[in-house]
This record gives C-alpha cells, structure tokens and sequence, in this order.
C-alpha cells in the first residue's frame, strides 16, 4: 500500500481531470467530482463510481435544474492496490478517464474494447 496524503491524492485526481482534452471537458454538463477515502461497504474494492444521467440518455424530460452528476474516486482502495506514486498516478487517470466515459453514456463493454478498463 502506499502511503499519500489526501491532499497529494486528491491533486493526482485534478491532475488527471488536466489530461482529459479540451473539447471533451467542454462538453460535460452538470457534473461534479469528488475523492472520498472509502469506497461503499458493500463494494470495498471499487475505486470509482459514476452516478448520475449519461448524457446520452438525457431528454426533454431531463431539467437543467437537476442536482449534479457525481464522479467519486475512492483514495485507499485506490493506494492498496498500488505499488509506488506513479502506479497510484496511473491507477488514478484510467478510473477519472473511465468515470467520466460513463458520464458521456459509455459502458463498460465498450471500455473494455477501447482497452480502458
């Protein structure tokens, strides 16, 4: 397990928010993100979840003033399963980048064809 702060951990997570292109970031719409240390008991391995209305599947009868889509990456299952910082750093980017797939209406199915899961 490596030990990092949830400060330093939470600026992995910012950092990797950073890689996702312009374009893409642009386009997300009422979501938010989060880091939690722990993941659900009844998931205690997981270290992200998506929770909200892909935006493929918003319609009319989606309203603007809906409360925010939530991202949340969990930070201690995310340090157990790593090695080192830069695995932490990795591990990190392939579950914001993952997160924010499902934001955009991706499944896992599709993930794993892209190779990002």
């Amino acid at each position: 397990m490596v030990d990092m702060s949830r400060e330093e951990f939470e600026e992995a997570v910012s950092d990797a928010l950073d890689l996702v292109p312009e374009e893409l970031a642009a386009q997300m719409d009422n979501v938010v993100i989060f880091v939690e240390d722990e993941a659900p008991a009844d998931a205690p391995d997981l270290l992200g979840v998506y929770d909200g209305v892909p935006l493929t599947e918003r319609d009319f009868g989606w309203a603007a003033g809906s409360l925010p889509d939530r991202i949340t990456i969990f930070r201690n299952p995310t340090l157990a399963i790593c090695e080192s910082r830069e695995e932490v750093v990795e591990e990190v980017t392939i579950t914001v980048i993952h997160e924010i797939a499902h934001h955009f209406g991706i499944d896992d199915e599709r993930l794993h064809e892209l190779g990002w899961a």
